[in-house]
């Protein structure tokens, strides 16, 4: 019912022509008490289902929340990809992605008096296209602290790939997220004017987000700014050295110019980026299991562990390939160790294969 939609980081994208400019009400963003604010009817049935029935206890108060968020007789919430709303607008339309779902996940909670604050994994393996412009995405999820405990509240536990734990953000910086993304759909519909407005109110909330640097350096490219662009997608890398969407977009830039030295030089960078990334050595084992090789697909899923161990996901995908290789005890190890890691659902999968495989003496 629910799944996730991140930050969007766009990637290579060609000049446009602006469109005409649009009437100054539609260039204003939401404040961020706006984006965050509670309608009276929302509130009401949160008190009455969550406040009331949990009473004083914040671990019952936290436990008739998710339901309340998550049970089709509460919120009802159905997942849209690009549902970057306000909390209010997602009461409204019972449509949220991932970013959205956070937002008002943080805002009903702390009005249920539960210490309720965004994380974001920076890097996940996550793209899409659209047209001919590429996004790359890293993730949200509310973090919750209840009676010394910390836990996660995430909508999409089983579908996205992380190569860290997730980090608490501050308000500001989600945000800014909020912003960056709205800006990025905008400039997808090739509204520059009301796109711009939004990349403002992002850097307003938070300087240090490479991601909307990156967004305005494309926006900037739209706008037939290529000079501008590339300082924009320079202090994008200020802020986070191996940021996907500005070192690629960098190295199209410079290809464009016919500015070879340089293409090479952030080319090399993405090579070297790649090379850090577990996520990239999961791809190659995936692309080599489909091929059938699965020698090479055990020693990149291998690097994939050492470069991050806590994806279960890569020790299950080298779990396969060592039963295709006839190396069942080391099938069996990956597996367990993938149990090990995983989460209770998943977990539990895993002993199911690791069953079966006891069942045939291996």
């Amino acid at each position: 019912m629910f799944t996730w939609l991140l930050t969007a980081a766009l990637a290579l994208a060609p000049a446009t022509t602006d469109t005409p400019p649009q009437p100054a009400e539609l260039l204003q963003p939401p404040s961020p008490e706006q984006v965050l604010a509670i309608p009276d009817d929302l509130r009401a049935v949160l008190h009455a289902r969550v406040v009331v029935q949990g009473g004083a206890s914040d671990q019952q108060r936290l436990e008739h929340l998710v339901r309340f968020m998550f049970d089709p007789d509460g919120l009802g919430m159905i997942y849209q990809h690009d549902g970057n709303y306000t909390v209010a607008e997602a009461w409204r339309t019972r449509k949220a992605n991932c970013l959205t779902f956070t937002l008002l996940t943080i805002a009903l909670a702390r009005e249920a008096g539960i210490d309720a604050y965004g994380q974001e994994i920076a890097r996940t393996l996550s793209w899409y296209s659209e047209g001919d412009t590429l996004y790359f995405s890293n993730h949200v999820n509310t973090g919750i602290r209840v009676n010394q405990h910390r836990l996660s509240i995430d909508v999409a536990s089983d579908s996205v790939l992380a190569g860290e734990p997730p980090k608490r953000i501050s308000d500001d910086r989600l945000l800014a997220i909020y912003y960056s993304n709205r800006a990025a759909s905008l400039l997808a519909e090739n509204k520059l004017a009301e796109a711009g407005a939004y990349m403002a109110a992002a850097l307003r909330m938070d300087d240090g987000y490479a991601s909307a640097w990156n967004n305005v350096g494309v926006l900037s490219l739209r706008q037939g700014r290529p000079d501008e662009a590339e300082r924009h997608f320079l202090k994008a890398l200020e802020v986070d050295r191996l940021h996907d969407g500005a070192l690629m977009n960098l190295a199209s830039l410079y290809a464009g110019r016919g500015d070879r030295r340089k293409e090479a030089e952030f080319r090399t960078r993405i090579e070297r980026a790649r090379q850090r990334n577990p996520f990239h050595y999961f791809m190659l084992a995936m692309d080599d299991e489909k091929r059938g090789n699965y020698e090479d697909a055990a020693v990149h899923y291998r690097r994939a562990i050492k470069l991050y161990d806590g994806e279960h996901r890569f020790h299950y995908g080298l779990a396969r390939a060592y039963l295709h290789l006839g190396s069942f005890q080391k099938a069996g190890e990956a597996l367990r160790r993938a149990q090990a890691v995983a989460g209770r659902n998943m977990g539990e999968r895993y002993q199911a294969k690791l069953d079966q495989l006891r069942h045939k003496g291996l």
